[in-house]
């Protein structure tokens, strides 16, 4: 008998016993006891199945669609000995008040275990304003770190040596100008910026859809990441030029098959723009990274980072002509859902979080960050933040799940979720792909009234009680007023504007306007920025006075509003 011949048998014997089972055994039962709802569904709005076998995975072929990790298509993991050889990162996000407070926590956060920095910046920075701004007011260091010029980010990284530390910055409208000091702090340390390893979010479309913090118009944005694509490719080699991020499209009520969806959607616009500028894939395409939520559904967040994996790996190889295998493999980040996070009973978030990190190492993720208990409620407080460090290394070094590799592999359910995650973010992807990309997409509003319906959809599910939040809609009790909360220190901002004075009275102020009228001449012809924004940050030009040259020459963007 043939191999295809034995396999529709095996098929046909499971499908006649699976419909025994359901008349003789599953029926008296259910018609006595009816199960807890009629249809049980994903986030995506995929039906649930009450019970997956061999029959759910069509024509899943081990060696085309799931393979071995560390090969083609990487849905087994991207590393052939993934955590066997060594644990994902743990980067926990963090960034308040001024460069010193931060500093601080960044160092105490080394001491207790953390092996990697993620630098979360206020507003004002990602906006391109200087502390004194008056659009500044009342924001400074409120969600991040405030970070004015290069002085700023050498007191950010005092004692923090940057030759052996990987640092990801949440930067996107001026990344540019966060990696040119960086890599100006790196050379004042003796590193130089072939050594430094990190990662720029430097992800713009995911702000036109998500999140809200671009500057510029999409077109010279594009330019500014493809510039900073090029100037790492050449000088700064180990450093990730993008994290093409899902997570806020996630936070902003997206499903798990739209995240992967619009996520990838963007990464293909970025590589076609950096090929557009004259780029092989295979010199920059290794260097891309992705940043993924993981949220509530278990089951699902696990197929979601396998499906990903998977899809990508055959976008790069079949649509671009990828040769290199590093060029297929897609590595990302991992934060917790913040938009799962509660308010009442923040004790329970510890255990939303473990759930949720979980996922995400059984995924197979490179890096991790756990949300902290209180983050609902404020800046999470040291204590907090050392549990949810803690939660990492429980799983890491008790839980046996780093054990072995993919161990949620082979199971019929996984595997059906994979496979159906991926065909509904390729049909996404299709559909932005003939409304001539997601550039586009974004611009007719798309993308957004997509996420914006399934945010309804979500919430319309805890309203109606079919979708039960421990504590919140269900499961409540009394409670006192939360305790100890971390507040941002009200003097920092007036600290930040008597530095800035004192920092341009005594910098060389000649040197500063010859670095930002080079800067402008390269924005308004075709030479790459990047240069001249090293030569301004290198002069102590701030921040605002750099975004303020490019706003001049590139503009600025509105939004649109969809309804």
């Amino acid at each position: 008998m043939a191999g295809g011949d034995r396999k529709g048998a095996g098929a046909a014997r499971v499908r006649a016993a699976k419909e025994g089972w359901e008349k003789e055994v599953l029926s008296p039962v259910v018609s006595k006891s009816p199960e807890r709802r009629k249809r049980f569904e994903s986030s995506s709005g995929m039906e649930i199945e009450r019970l997956y076998t061999p029959l759910h995975l069509g024509e899943l072929d081990y060696l085309r669609d799931l393979g071995f990790p560390g090969a083609y298509p990487f849905t087994r993991g991207v590393q052939p000995t993934m955590y066997r050889g060594r644990f994902w990162t743990m980067r926990q996000y963090a960034g308040f008040g001024d460069a010193r407070e931060s500093n601080k926590r960044y160092r105490y956060l080394l001491d207790h275990g953390q092996t990697g920095l993620s630098v979360a910046f206020d507003l004002p920075t990602q906006m391109g304003y200087d502390s004194d701004s008056p659009m500044a007011e009342g924001e400074v260091g409120k969600v991040g770190v405030a970070i004015d010029s290069l002085e700023d980010m050498e007191v950010l990284f005092d004692r923090i040596p940057l030759g052996k530390v990987s640092t990801s910055m949440t930067i996107n409208s001026t990344a540019a100008v966060l990696l040119a000091m960086y890599v100006a702090v790196g050379e004042k340390q003796g590193v130089s910026a072939d050594r430094l390893n990190g990662t720029i979010q430097n992800d713009i479309l995911k702000e036109y859809i998500a999140r809200g913090t671009y500057i510029f118009p999409p077109a010279p944005s594009m330019r500014v990441i493809t510039d900073i694509f090029a100037f790492c490719k050449d000088s700064v080699p180990r450093w990730n030029m993008i994290s093409i991020s899902g997570y806020h499209i996630r936070e902003a009520g997206s499903s798990a098959a739209q995240e992967i969806a619009f996520t990838l959607a963007n990464g293909i616009a970025y590589v076609q723009a950096a090929i557009d500028a004259g780029m092989s894939v295979d010199s920059f395409a290794s260097r891309l990274a992705f940043f993924f939520n993981a949220h509530n559904s278990f089951l699902e967040e696990v197929a979601k980072f396998r499906a990903a994996r998977r899809l990508w790996a055959r976008i790069m190889k079949e649509r671009f002509k990828a040769k290199d295998p590093r060029s297929w493999m897609l590595r990302f980040h991992t934060q917790t859902a913040g938009s799962s996070l509660t308010a009442q009973q923040p004790d329970n978030n510890i255990i939303r979080v473990t759930i949720q990190a979980l996922s995400a190492v059984l995924g197979g993720t490179q890096s991790l960050h756990t949300n902290s208990r209180d983050e609902a409620l404020s800046l999470p407080t040291e204590d907090s933040v050392r549990i949810a460090l803690r939660t990492q290394q429980v799983i890491a070094h008790e839980s046996g799940a780093a054990d072995t590799i993919d161990p949620l592999g082979g199971s019929y359910c996984i595997e059906a979720l994979t496979s159906a995650l991926e065909r509904k973010a390729t049909e996404y992807i299709e559909k932005i792909d003939r409304m001539g990309g997601v550039i586009r997409a974004i611009d007719a509003g798309y993308v957004q009234k997509e996420i914006q319906d399934a945010a309804y959809r979500y919430q319309q599910e805890i309203e109606r009680k079919e979708r039960i939040i421990v504590g919140l809609n269900e499961f409540e009790v009394k409670e006192d007023g939360p305790g100890k909360l971390l507040t941002v220190d009200p003097t920092i901002e007036k600290g930040q504007r008597k530095r800035l004075a004192e920092l341009r009275r005594k910098r060389d102020n000649d040197a500063v306007k010859e670095a930002l009228s080079s800067l402008a001449k390269a924005c308004r012809g075709k030479a790459n920025v990047m240069p001249p924004i090293l030569s301004a940050v290198s002069a102590y030009a701030t921040i605002g006075e750099i975004s303020d040259v490019m706003r001049g020459v590139f503009g600025t963007y509105r939004g649109k509003v969809t309804v």
